[in-house]
């Protein structure tokens, strides 16, 4: 047994998905109210039996790992080592664990040390206190709930702390909380406020501390060393405790300062976090995009935060989240304008503009369009930005909306773009989901499932499958199923007697327990018509979209292609008729 199924072996998943969902006994299986989103009618489903959740309403579902990855925002390496610390397995000897975890568990136990170390620091010191309580106006909830705390400036306060807890000098160097000087080892951080940062789970992986009392030639700001556990580049201060609001909010508001997040969150916007200043990366993108994949850029409107800005938007695009800019005011910041009026902060965030119609809307008005050096510097800014952008559909956008400021014709732009490329490479065909709303693909993948589910309960129903292929389905899982269900018409369900089946164990289990939840009630003449409609309204979603891609690509096309593609259109059409005549 390898280390994934002996921990699935020793947790119960209704006991794991317990700690954030509260649970009801509904027959064999566990009702909850859904995590994702609001909703006053359990949805959420967990089976002990199949050892698998499903969300009927947002149709996410899985097994405990997914789970965790999804409630946590975490990897899967992440949430197997979270996981088997609960189930108390030693991964070493699955030769899965890495050799530095042992250290790994003496860092974070020492910089929580720290952490209390700093706060009850904190509440010792007058210059501290004045500034977080006084000059920031934080109250001392906001301060305890973000940990805050102080360093002492006598230079080895901390280390002599955490020697008499039989921390080893060589442990603290590698947490960064200590440092050789001159070669004796002093405190990293001295005469300074502490802001711990935590990781997704609230662990304490380092520290922000801000210098209180002006020094010659001393940076405002330090930041722990890159160290086993903090890498700046992937983490985004404050997730801990806004991943669940950005979650339910469906968006997240990212802004370049700690003490930022913490103002955001007293004044009521808890979806806020940061980056350690304007050092925007895709991973972190990405981790953000784990619980909402609308990000909302509030960075500080200076020359370093615009410049942060631009280069944002061709990372957004390759971490395929949405970018949108939250306009602050010039010389200000996100804490500057929550102090004078907290509702200048909720309607800037709330008045959002997408990030590429925020550059062009700001460089239009800087420059002179009707100027030929403004036209090229205008296409200058705009086209590298424009040619990073992955989806087609949007990107050809753009290009039109640089020629319609500029008065310059689009074929000129896209030579401009890339003298190498030809027109045909914006005319691939797009991902599906950037032409269909959310709402159209949950519809889509529910309607996948759901005529999958009576296929695979109900034999005698998967006549209804001869007019379906692997192209009308979203997801691949559900193109095997469909594949197999097609091939095997005496399949009764049994994935033990299916290897083929094995690599979608958990795909086919939430696909039966959907079947128990909505249609295991049904008559023979009743799921017959319900497998009929679920037919019907997967091959119109279908065709709708592919038409709709027809659409995008007639508009610039050569003559013979275009034939095809009505040709195509009219045989979606007769698709179309055909699945909605009686079986």
């Amino acid at each position: 047994m390898d280390a994934v199924e002996e921990i699935k072996s020793r947790l119960a998943i209704e006991d794991i998905v317990g700690e954030y969902v509260q649970l009801k006994r509904a027959g064999r299986n566990f009702k909850g109210l859904s995590p994702f989103g609001d909703e006053k009618t359990p949805s959420f489903m967990v089976s002990p039996e199949k050892q698998i959740w499903h969300d009927f309403s947002s149709g996410k579902g899985g097994n405990v790992f997914s789970f965790v990855m999804e409630m946590e925002g975490l990897d899967f390496k992440a949430a197997l080592e979270l996981l088997a610390r609960k189930a108390g397995i030693d991964l070493e000897q699955y030769g899965s664990r890495p050799s530095n975890t042992k250290l790994k568990d003496r860092l974070y136990k020492a910089l929580e040390a720290a952490a209390r170390f700093y706060q009850v620091q904190f509440t010792q010191n007058k210059v501290a206190l004045d500034y977080v309580l006084g000059k920031r106006q934080f109250s001392k909830d906001t301060a305890l709930n973000f940990r805050l705390g102080y360093s002492p400036n006598n230079g080895t306060a901390l280390l002599e702390f955490l020697r008499k807890r039989e921390f080893t000098d060589t442990e603290l160097e590698k947490s960064g909380l200590v440092t050789k000087r001159y070669n004796r080892m002093s405190d990293m951080f001295r005469g300074r406020l502490m802001v711990p940062l935590q990781d997704v789970r609230g662990q304490v992986i380092g520290f922000t501390a801000r210098l209180l009392e002006d020094i010659d030639n001393a940076p405002k700001y330090i930041n722990t060393p890159q160290t086993l556990l903090y890498d700046k580049s992937r983490h985004v201060y404050g997730l801990h405790l806004a991943k669940d609001k950005i979650r339910r909010e469906g968006f997240a508001v990212l802004t370049e300062g700690n003490l930022d997040v913490i103002a955001s969150h007293q004044a009521g916007i808890i979806n806020t976090v940061a980056t350690a200043g304007t050092a925007l990366t895709e991973q972190q993108l990405k981790i953000i995009g784990r619980f909402a994949g609308d990000i909302r850029l509030a960075f500080d409107a200076d020359k370093a935060g615009i410049a942060a800005t631009e280069r944002a938007i061709p990372i957004a695009s390759h971490a395929n989240v949405s970018l949108s800019i939250v306009t602050v005011p010039e010389g200000k910041d996100p804490d500057d304008l929550i102090r004078q009026d907290v509702k200048l902060w909720e309607a800037a965030v709330g008045n959002s503009q997408y990030a590429l119609d925020w550059l062009i809307e700001r460089y239009s008005k800087q420059l002179d369009l009707t100027s030929g050096q403004g036209k090229r510097r205008f296409s200058d800014i705009l086209l590298p930005i424009v040619k990073s952008l992955k989806d087609a559909v949007e990107q050809d956008h753009y290009i039109q909306e640089i020629a319609k400021k500029t008065g310059v014709r689009v074929e000129a732009l896209r030579t401009k773009l890339d003298n190498d490329a030809s027109p045909k490479r914006l005319k691939q065909k797009t991902n599906t989901s950037s032409v269909q709303s959310s709402k159209i693909q949950l519809e889509w993948a529910k309607a996948q499932d759901h005529l999958l589910s009576l296929a695979l309960m109900r034999p005698a129903l998967r006549n209804q499958l001869d007019l379906i292929d692997a192209e009308m389905m979203p997801q691949e899982s559900a193109r095997q199923l469909l594949e197999y269900l097609q091939t095997h018409a005496d399949f009764d369900g049994n994935l033990s007697q299916a290897p083929l089946l094995q690599s979608i164990a958990d795909y086919v289990k939430i696909v039966s327990l959907q079947y128990e939840a909505l249609f295991n009630d049904l008559d023979e003449h009743e799921a017959q018509y319900e497998a009929n409609r679920l037919r019907v309204r997967l091959i119109d979603i279908f065709v709708k979209t592919k038409k709709a891609q027809i659409a995008e690509a007639l508009r610039e096309t050569d003559d013979d292609t275009a034939q095809k593609l009505l040709a195509r259109a009219k045989s979606l059409d007769s698709l179309l008729k055909t699945s909605k005549e009686p079986m």
